[in-house]
């Protein structure tokens, strides 16, 4: 081997053995540390159950749609706690289990039947850990539970104008802390400041205080139910831009980071105005497209990345057609070069390719009921959950598609779960009611 090829392969090796894709991976966050639902990393298990493959299982004080954080040892959740009339953030030992402590961050439970304000999944970084509250409540912690900070979003800028229950996760980015609140114009059922306008927008705040460094008003065109959103903004770096890029009313946009002013926009997904299409999954970037996923059965569009100002119809590079390609609550994966679609009310696995959106597979899914819990992909394989905790493992790739195991593991009471299946450090994170299971090979 000539020197020069030598050297250019060694250096290559080394860049390999840094990079943190080759290090076990932690999930810091809502959709992981890519922020697409992946995870580098192997030794996953495929075929498990209630009675194979459980390390251990955390009794939590109550429900919850919140997927972890996972740190090292440290495993961050939210749980509401019927009895503290409160939601508690909780620290949970990676190793055995154990709740290493649990505190009251937020008041109150629930304002509706379908959901609890333990919604929004936390954020760390390895030294504090950010929670969210669906009343507002958002607090700073460092990782022996000692309080750094906390605020009301609420208190600051008006009650949150939603039909139900307000869940958006906070995202850590080169230095802020960005949290979203797309919102309706009008108070509904009570709820949303009489005080002054109700404005949709984008907060950046300091991590170590909770300062608030700017707030970007964010208007739409959508109207009543429809300018409703309960995405989380997904920080993006396409062609060595960094942005914040949201989704909701009827539009999907793109932020600098710094300020929050607006790249981009791109829209609509709603031609029609319909008035009751509240948007529920996150935006999602692979190999130079983003994906927007209209509610209520409609499609899924594929926008080139790159934009600057009103894009128009040339930026949409395909549009799913059929019932089968659709996502009103799932968030997509994008996983190994391709976008994971998951209809969770007809109940179909789609793999898709990012540029051309061809379906390269379509699988139907054996469930009992709606899967609202977004796809996890780690190891080859694709995590599902349903609404009764009936967990679904499928290959992954282009000759993926084959389902590698079913296990339960609700009970008769499981209804609702909706928190999406977290894998770090070779650990399967499975959240029910009111408990989380570590499954390992």
């Amino acid at each position: 081997m000539p020197k020069s090829a030598f050297f250019a392969l060694t250096a290559v090796l080394v860049g390999l053995i840094s990079s943190p894709v080759l290090r076990a991976e932690n999930w810091p966050n809502w959709r992981g540390p890519f922020f697409n639902g992946s995870s580098a990393g192997s030794g996953y298990p495929s075929v498990f159950s209630m009675t194979e493959g459980v390390a251990w299982k955390a009794e939590l004080p109550g429900e919850g749609a919140s997927t972890p954080a996972v740190w090292g040892d440290a495993v961050f959740l939210t749980s509401v706690d019927e009895k503290e009339d409160a939601v508690m953030g909780m620290r949970i030992s990676a190793k055995t289990g154990k709740v290493v402590w649990s505190v009251p961050f937020g008041k109150g439970v629930r304002i509706d039947e379908r959901s609890t304000y333990a919604g929004a999944s936390p954020v760390t970084d390895g030294k504090t850990v950010w929670f969210f509250s669906g009343n507002g409540d958002l607090a700073a912690y460092d990782f022996d539970g000692k309080p750094l900070w906390h605020r009301n979003i609420e208190a600051d800028y008006g009650d949150f104008a939603f039909q139900w229950t307000f869940s958006s996760s906070p995202q850590l980015h080169n230095g802020l802390l960005y949290l979203q609140v797309l919102q309706r114009d009008v108070p509904v059922n009570g709820r949303g400041r009489t005080d002054g306008p109700i404005e949709s927008y984008l907060l950046a705040m300091d991590p170590a205080t909770g300062g608030t460094k700017w707030k970007h008003i964010r208007p739409n065109d959508a109207v009543q139910e429809s300018k409703e959103a309960f995405s989380t903004p997904i920080p993006v770096i396409h062609d060595g831009r960094s942005e914040i890029v949201i989704s909701g009313g009827d539009c999907l946009s793109g932020h600098d980071p710094a300020t929050g002013k607006e790249l981009w926009r791109w829209g609509t997904y709603n031609p029609t105005k319909i008035g009751h299409w509240r948007l529920v999954p996150s935006p999602v970037y692979g190999q130079g497209t983003f994906l927007v996923c209209a509610p209520k059965g409609d499609p899924v569009y594929g926008i080139k990345a790159g934009g600057n100002g009103n894009l128009g119809d040339a930026s949409t590079l395909w549009v799913s057609e059929g019932k089968e390609m659709t996502s009103d609550v799932p968030t997509p994966l994008f996983y190994d070069g391709y976008f994971y679609i998951l209809n969770d009310r007809n109940k179909f696995l789609n793999c898709v390719h990012p540029v051309s959106g061809k379906v390269v597979w379509s699988k139907a899914i054996d469930a009992k009921t709606k899967l609202e819990a977004s796809p996890t992909g780690v190891d080859g394989k694709i995590y599902l959950i349903s609404h009764l905790g009936e967990v679904f493992v499928y290959s992954a790739g282009a000759e993926g598609g084959e389902l590698l195991n079913t296990a339960n593991f609700g009970t008769s009471q499981s209804v609702n779960i909706r928190a999406s299946i977290v894998p770090a450090n070779q650990t399967l994170y499975i959240r029910t009611d009111n408990v989380l299971y570590a499954v390992r090979k």
